[in-house]
């Protein structure tokens, strides 16, 4: 049975890998954003966040030649049985542990069963994203942590002393450009996540791949994601977004930008290496723990022992979920099928 051209099963995994992503690996990004205009009304920051989604989605369509993927699927073409209940499992859990406020990689419980499952032409694709992520969260973290070792000591604790005084305008310009940069770096990597269940021609021209999703999905996610978006805003944040209010200062607009600005550019990095696809909720950690740690060693604004705790604590959540998704890649399959999924 299918609705509008596109199966059952992979309307549904469609469904929860939305919300999912959107309420666990979005929050990374716009989480500083929600922390730093609390006191604006929900439905300015939603119509600001979806705006950008929506001119995002159109500019993907249109200079990508269909692809709203921005290529990240280049390397997972769409199941050749179609979407199967053990594809959709992964997002479900996703959403139980984001209820729970665990940041795990979405890319990872998302896209592993897909790479494991795919036969001879997503062979090799995980232990890429597996360097890939990694790459990505050493960076960031080096990046977090050189960067705020220079500027902390003044920096922090100047944001720390002034936090109560009222900011000049500009700063809310800046952060809005800052984060409206960041939203578009991160949506051209996670689209990934949630478009993989939909339905899409793979070609390959001259040795190089085209991914074309029609119309209709393009209509479908739009709707979708803006109106799951406006739910997530409307509860600002949920369980996630108190992980992210317990760093150091993030409630303040100039940090907030500071943060903003970092990630943005290192996931316009790693986006541009290559189309693989990578963690951001990797890459957003390592920034954390860097800047975290730098703080507390040269700023002082908190315990050492505390953040090298919340560091390692980060870091289990991230082991864990990788655990997780291998695990019902491999297992859930045999389930089903009887055959292990290979790697």
């Amino acid at each position: 049975m299918a609705i509008f051209g596109i199966e059952i099963l992979a309307i549904l995994g469609f469904m929860v890998a939305a919300y999912s992503v959107v309420a666990n690996d979005a929050l990374q990004t716009l989480g500083t954003f929600l922390s730093s205009n609390s006191k604006r009304p929900w439905w300015i920051l939603w119509l600001f966040a979806a705006s950008i989604l929506v001119v995002v989605m159109l500019y993907g369509y249109y200079t990508q030649s269909g692809d709203i993927a921005f290529g990240r699927l280049n390397r997972l073409p769409y199941p050749e049985g179609g979407v199967q209940w053990y594809h959709v499992l992964p997002p479900i859990v996703l959403l139980v542990l984001t209820r729970y406020g665990i940041p795990v990689s979405t890319t990872f419980l998302v896209l592993t069963v897909f790479a494991l499952t795919g036969g001879a032409e997503t062979e090799g694709v995980l232990g890429k994203m597996l360097v890939k992520s990694g790459m990505g969260y050493v960076v960031a973290m080096l990046t977090g942590f050189l960067i705020y070792a220079l500027i902390s000591r003044v920096w922090s604790r100047w944001i720390h002393k002034t936090k109560d005084d009222p900011l000049p305008f500009y700063w809310t310009v800046i952060q809005w450009s800052a984060t409206a940069f960041l939203w578009w770096q991160w949506l051209a990597q996670d689209f990934a996540n949630i478009f993989i269940f939909l339905p899409r021609t793979t070609t390959v021209i001259d040795g190089a791949t085209q991914v074309t999703f029609n119309s209709t999905a393009l209509v479908i996610a739009t709707v979708t994601m803006t109106l799951l978006l406006g739910w997530v805003f409307r509860g600002r944040g949920g369980n996630i977004q108190k992980i992210i209010d317990a760093k150091t200062n993030t409630t303040d607009v100039r940090a907030a930008t500071v943060i903003d600005l970092l990630f943005a550019l290192i996931l316009f990095f790693f986006k541009e290496m290559n189309d693989v696809p990578m963690s951001t909720t990797w890459v957003f950690l390592g920034l954390i723990a860097g800047r975290e740690l730098a703080i507390s060693y040269f700023a002082s604004l908190r315990p050492k022992r505390e953040a090298l705790r919340d560091v390692l604590l980060d870091m289990g959540r991230l082991f864990f979920g990788l655990i997780v998704s291998i695990a019902l890649a491999v297992f859930v399959p045999w389930v089903a099928t009887g055959n292990f999924a290979g790697f």
